[in-house]
């Protein structure tokens, strides 16, 4: 019996890496092959899950830990999905705040369980317009220097950098990204793609689906900086009931209460990381409202749209930003009474929790593959 792949997709928070992983899962669909999904996060309630399984896409979600402190949960969920779906391939998509991914999961998967999985190379995304500022080669606000610890050492550990989102720049600021990648990390192929345009995706998933996860030694991480650093980073999950007697125009909905959100953490001085919102109608579960947020200075953008006006639905707000967790309760609450003052429109919250990612305490972690 043919061995399944195991692809794991990683890279920080707003990077676009479900869009990633949908592209890629559609991809090996149309090759003729079945997909299975894991998603990640620090709890429950998830944008991604609920976009990718409007797709039609079994998906398992991973909560409560990154897959490095939850390797035995990701384990089960890979049993789960080939009970269910016999997948012959399972695309990951870990904690955007998460590394030390070699170490903690591939290299284990590998060694442990290597008879029932072939391990890809570990793909890292990156948000080009984030990547210019952090590398220094464009001016612009950034996080603190422990959360761009983390950052760092996802790229460092990468041996693949997918440029997502490379239509957002002109020809020669993907070069000089593009140049500075390369002289910093020499070893690491560099793929520019964007996932949302669908462009420039053919090489990299090519590569993804026949390479092998590389036997080197995995890099030093020092544990109290990457949980500081990670600390740093505040953590909201809201799920919210929606619904209005003459119906709404959901898109516009997602688009004001994610504006009153960026507007109330700009003014604070916090940096968002990734704001994203998923809508759905409690009626054609097909349909799907998708928006993300990925920067203090950007505008929100809607990647699906309802096509028809929502009397009632399920609303999800995963909110990611440096700062108090607190604050982005607070800032998530003004915005959501903002918007129930519209006349018919009614909105109760079945769930919220905001904190700060605890200590990573890896499962295993081995040097490299062949490590005892």
């Amino acid at each position: 019996m043919a061995k399944a792949r195991y692809i794991m997709i990683g890279g920080f928070l707003g990077a676009g890496k479900t869009t990633a992983v949908l592209k890629l899962a559609q991809y090996l669909t149309r090759n003729g092959q079945s997909v299975g999904l894991i998603t990640n996060d620090q709890s429950f309630g998830l944008v991604d899950t609920a976009m990718l399984s409007s797709h039609g896409f079994s998906v398992e979600e991973i909560t409560g830990g990154c897959f490095c402190c939850k390797f035995n949960s990701l384990v089960e969920a890979s049993d789960r999905l080939s009970e269910q779906a016999r997948p012959d391939v399972f695309i990951a998509e870990p904690v955007g705040s998460c590394t030390d991914l070699l170490a903690t999961v591939s290299y284990p998967l590998r060694r442990i369980y290597g008879d029932d999985f072939s391990v890809a190379p570990l793909s890292v995304l990156i948000d080009p317009l984030r990547a210019l500022r952090i590398l220094g080669l464009e001016k612009g606000t950034a996080f603190s220097s422990k959360v761009l610890y983390v950052y760092g050492k996802q790229l460092e550990e990468a041996e693949i950098i997918v440029i997502n989102k490379c239509d957002l720049l002109a020809p020669e600021r993907l070069q000089m990204l593009e140049q500075a990648l390369g002289e910093r990390f020499p070893r690491t192929e560099v793929f520019a793609v964007s996932a949302r345009e669908e462009t420039g995706l053919g090489a990299w998933f090519e590569r993804v689906a026949s390479a092998e996860v590389e036997s080197g030694a995995a890099m030093e991480v020092d544990y109290d900086l990457y949980a500081e650093g990670e600390a740093l980073l505040g953590w909201m999950n809201c799920t919210l009931k929606i619904s209005d007697s003459e119906g709404v125009n959901g898109n516009s909905l997602l688009t004001k209460l994610a504006a009153d959100i960026q507007r109330q953490l700009s003014s604070a001085n916090l940096e968002i990381a990734h704001l994203k919102m998923t809508l759905t109608p409690d009626e054609g579960l097909s349909d799907i409202a998708v928006l993300n947020l990925v920067h203090n200075e950007g505008t929100a953008e809607l990647s699906h749209n309802l096509q028809e006006p929502l009397q009632s639905g399920q609303l999800i707000i995963n909110l990611r930003a440096e700062g108090d967790p607190e604050a982005l309760r607070e800032a998530t609450l003004q915005a959501i009474q903002a918007c129930a003052s519209h006349s018919h429109l009614r909105i109760s919250v079945e769930h919220m929790e905001h904190f700060r990612p605890g200590r990573p305490v890896p499962t295993h972690r081995l040097a490299s593959p062949s490590a005892a």
